[in-house]
């Protein structure tokens, strides 16, 4: 539907008097939803414009984040409907695989019962009713915050189009020998009993210790330092490095490892720094990423001393202890060896935990399925490079090439039972048989699948394509593949973005999944401080949606939203954006009251005031200002943009200038009354992206149109006059110097002065009534006396203060402020002339002192100032 074609009231003038938005987004949100206006028609003619929600866990509930990127996914796809797009905006949530997992178990915890008591098919039975009672909450409050989604597109990761997405995919890559099995090091949960991706482990400083222990005997002898002394028990070698001529005479050589009966080679690898501690490293292959690798290259034994829930499994007095048992175990028998050599407790060092349990992983030697990404990251690195895929801002784009230019080969198995389980079926003679969706699995005695399921990212990573029905051609993927733009956090360049990025190019013949990838920060509290539990700055959006409308927390996130940088917000911002909200709503039904109207063309400008002209042209320069800034994914400034133009410009000046003509009436009230009328339109329509809801209230009302949803999108008319924006612009100077000299002399902002305007020779003769309407100044009458004159503007504005203000009282109190001025200022002078004081002084406390002598100046030529402008006593 079009506005051409939308259905059409009489304009009402009628609004409440004051702007309730907990009765007004609901009912508005549950109308564009029933008349069909989110949805995607894959046999329209007219352009698509498609972008996929990051589709958030289906155990999860609105937070910030996820109210700021959707506010600004929101504002995007708004526009473009408005512009004559086919839009899409794809809905879907994730199946997260650990998380959902973990919910489930913890509820049968409460029951008394783990997973394996019910067995995986009843498990995963019973994972699927808690989605359908209690998953999807954030469905609700998608549209609380007035998401513009196509609810009937939603998608989920475990539905069956998907699942035979991830499926078909799957064997496409493993045919292609880009999937493999292999044993090799991951992140272990020892708690989650599963793999983890590098995204779900958390980094954080721990207290630990450092531990200096001697292997071998006396000339053969090397100090090694570890904070995981339990790891010795695994150890098959000592690296040194091969220029380190401290222990040249031992390379090639056995010596004795503590506390057990083997031996084990010194070999010597480039890795190892000999400028770090001791130059010598302990070698434990199972237990650790790096030393895996020194332990390829020289042959080494992998030999893994811990289980799944990571307790020691070798080594009879430390056999069933857990590793951190273990450590303080291990410990003290080198201690009473004598083979510390040093301590160090405490020492604080990195340690990696679950993002979900919070439990410290254990790097783990480990069979898993592994995707080889070599050619799948090229692809994806050079459709960056050769422009078929943009990022902005820019200069992300060096994070994105140092990731998928070193991009280790990524291992896709979970040791859970929640999740797309991998296609692969193990005949009794060894056999590996992966399967197609269209497949029939081998069957037979010996025969069985996997019990693996694929990482998260496997399935999210299909995203862009699988929800419009991938591996099917259909009208749907035909249209709206690929997706316009991806807006994403920075946070997520590297997991999400670049997968999808390396299957959208696979999978469909080289195209990437979207044209632009448009990176913004994360949300900060108004400190700008990491929202977190533990620090108690953590705020739940509904709970400002009550208090203040959906629209103030959507204007306040997007004018904090600046390209890639991290959105600092507070609950008094929030408090400002809705008090904006409630301006438009004031300003607009003043209007709506006193003449404002679309009805008929506007008039020519022969018959427009040059206030009418003025508002015009900024109105004008505002669309084409907008429209620039949503092109480059600016938010912040054209949120800036918009909220000056409609406060300022409009209701602050417009409005103002204009209520002299409206007390007037006659033509040209009906003049004005047609160009406030259109002002407010495309104003209306210009905000409607970032503010949905209060916008939607007021259009329909002024226009008595069906829905700003579908209305067209402004565009710039060209008309431009410079010269009216001069005009107005010198009776602004004009009414802000007199509003001004008036506060510092003390005057109440109704208090009527009589004055004299000499305006004759300038433009701003014609405004007389307006200024003084505005500056509450009365004519000079008789006996009328200029205390105080005001060049302004090529004008002068002459006052008479004699009966408003006590001038001898207001001369001893400016001459007390200056009084006190000068002498923070001398201060100030001292310590900045004080050499011995600058060198001891933080740069801080240095440049605090400055600014509180730019301020004393400041503060003594506006003084200085007010004492020249009082009339004589």
């Amino acid at each position: 539907m079009t506005e051409n074609t939308q259905q059409q009231t009489a304009p009402t003038t009628e609004l409440p008097t004051q702007y309730a938005p907990a009765e007004v987004e609901g009912p508005l949100y549950e109308r564009w939803v029933e008349r069909g206006y989110f949805e995607a028609d894959a046999k329209s003619e007219k352009p698509p414009y498609t972008i996929v929600i990051p589709p958030p866990n289906v155990t999860g509930s609105l937070h910030l984040g996820h109210a700021f990127e959707h506010t600004l996914i929101d504002a995007l796809t708004r526009r473009k409907r408005m512009q004559g797009f086919e839009t899409l905006w794809q809905p879907g949530m994730d199946h997260a695989g650990i998380a959902t997992q973990n919910v489930v178990e913890r509820e049968l915890a409460k029951e008394g019962k783990s997973r394996h008591d019910l067995g995986r098919e009843a498990f995963v039975e019973r994972v699927w009713q808690w989605k359908a009672e209690s998953g999807g909450q954030i469905s609700g409050q998608m549209k609380r915050l007035g998401d513009g989604v196509a609810w009937s597109r939603e998608r989920f990761t475990m539905d069956e189009g998907l699942s035979q997405a991830v499926q078909t995919i799957f064997k496409k890559l493993y045919d292609d020998e880009l999937i493999y099995r292999a044993e090799r090091i991951i992140n272990w949960c020892p708690r989650c009993l599963t793999a983890i991706s590098d995204i779900e482990v958390e980094y954080q400083d721990d207290e630990g210790e450092l531990v200096s222990i001697r292997y071998g005997e006396g000339e053969d002898s090397l100090v090694v330092a570890t904070t995981r002394a339990e790891t010795m028990l695994g150890d098959t070698a000592v690296a040194v490095h091969p220029d380190d001529e401290r222990y040249k005479h031992l390379v090639g050589r056995q010596i004795k490892l503590p506390l057990t009966d083997r031996t084990i080679p010194v070999v010597a690898d480039t890795h190892v720094d000999p400028e770090f501690g001791t130059g010598a490293v302990k070698v434990t292959p199972a237990h650790d990423p790096n030393d895996f690798e020194i332990g390829q290259r020289h042959g080494l034994p992998n030999l893994a001393v811990m289980d799944e829930r990571a307790v020691i499994t070798v080594h009879g007095p430390f056999q069933g202890l857990d590793r951190l048992e273990a450590r303080s175990a291990i410990v003290a028998a080198l201690r009473a060896e004598g083979r510390i050599v040093a301590e160090k407790r405490p020492y604080v060092h990195s340690v990696g935990h679950c993002s979900r349990c919070k439990t410290t992983i254990e790097p783990r030697l480990s069979m898993q399925w592994w995707v080889k990404v070599g050619p799948l990251a090229k692809a994806a690195g050079d459709a960056v490079r050769d422009g078929k895929v943009k990022i902005h801002p820019q200069e992300m784009e060096k994070r994105y090439f140092d990731w998928v230019d070193n991009l280790h080969d990524w291992c896709i198995s979970r040791q859970l039972w929640w999740g797309h389980r991998i296609p692969v079926w193990y005949g009794p003679n060894g056999e590996v048989v992966c399967v197609g969706p269209d497949e029939q699995p081998p069957a037979g005695e010996g025969w069985h699948q996997d019990t693996d399921v694929l990482d998260t990212w496997f399935s999210s990573g299909l995203w862009p394509f699988s929800t419009l029905g991938w591996p099917e051609r259909t009208e749907s993927l035909e249209k709206f593949y690929p997706n316009s733009v991806l807006v994403t956090g920075y946070d997520i360049l590297f997991f999400w973005v670049a997968r999808m990025m390396m299957f959208g190019l696979y999978a469909m013949d080289g195209t990437p999944p979207f044209h632009t990838i448009a990176l913004h920060g994360m949300v900060r509290d108004q400190n700008g401080k990491k929202m977190s539990k533990s620090f108690g700055n953590v705020v739940n959006p509904l709970d400002w949606m009550d208090q203040y409308g959906s629209d103030a927390v959507r204007f306040t996130l997007a004018n904090g939203a600046n390209p890639g940088v991290d959105v600092p917000i507070g609950e008094d911002w929030v408090k400002a954006s809705r008090n904006f909200a409630n301006k438009i709503w004031n300003a607009t039904r003043f209007a709506l009251m006193n003449g404002a109207t679309i009805e008929g063309e506007l008039p020519p400008v022969e018959q427009l005031s040059a206030t009418d002209r003025w508002i015009l042209s900024r109105l004008n320069k505002t669309v084409a200002q907008v429209d620039a800034y949503y092109e480059d994914y600016q938010f912040a400034k054209l949120s800036d943009a918009l909220y000056h133009f409609a406060w300022d410009e409009v209701f602050d000046w417009y409005v103002e200038l204009s209520k002299t003509t409206f007390f007037a009436g006659g033509e040209q009230a009906k003049v004005s009354g047609r160009v406030l009328g259109e002002v407010l339109d495309v104003m209306l329509r210009l905000l409607h992206p970032i503010v949905p809801f209060v916008t939607e209230a007021l259009w329909t009302t002024l226009t008595g149109r069906e829905s700003l949803v579908i209305a067209e999108w402004p565009t710039d008319s060209g008309f431009r006059d410079d010269a009216a924006e001069a005009e107005i612009e010198n009776l602004q100077q004009v009414v802000t110097e007199v509003r001004r000299f008036r506060a510092d002399q003390g005057l109440q902002p109704g208090q009527k002065v009589p004055a004299r305007l000499e305006l004759d020779g300038t433009a701003l003769a014609a405004h007389e009534a307006a200024i003084r309407q505005l500056l509450r100044l009365q004519p000079e009458g008789e006996g009328f006396a200029a205390t105080a004159t005001l060049p302004v503007a090529g004008a002068t504005v002459a006052l008479d203060l004699s009966g408003t203000i006590d001038v001898a009282a207001e001369r001893k109190r400016l001459a007390k402020d200056l009084a006190a001025a000068e002498k923070e200022k001398a201060q100030a002078q001292g310590k900045l002339g004080n050499e011995a004081f600058l060198a001891k002084a933080p740069d801080n406390v240095v440049d605090k002192i400055r600014t509180r002598l730019a301020k004393a100046d400041e503060d003594i030529a506006r003084i200085q100032a007010q004492l020249a402008n009082l009339p004589q006593a």
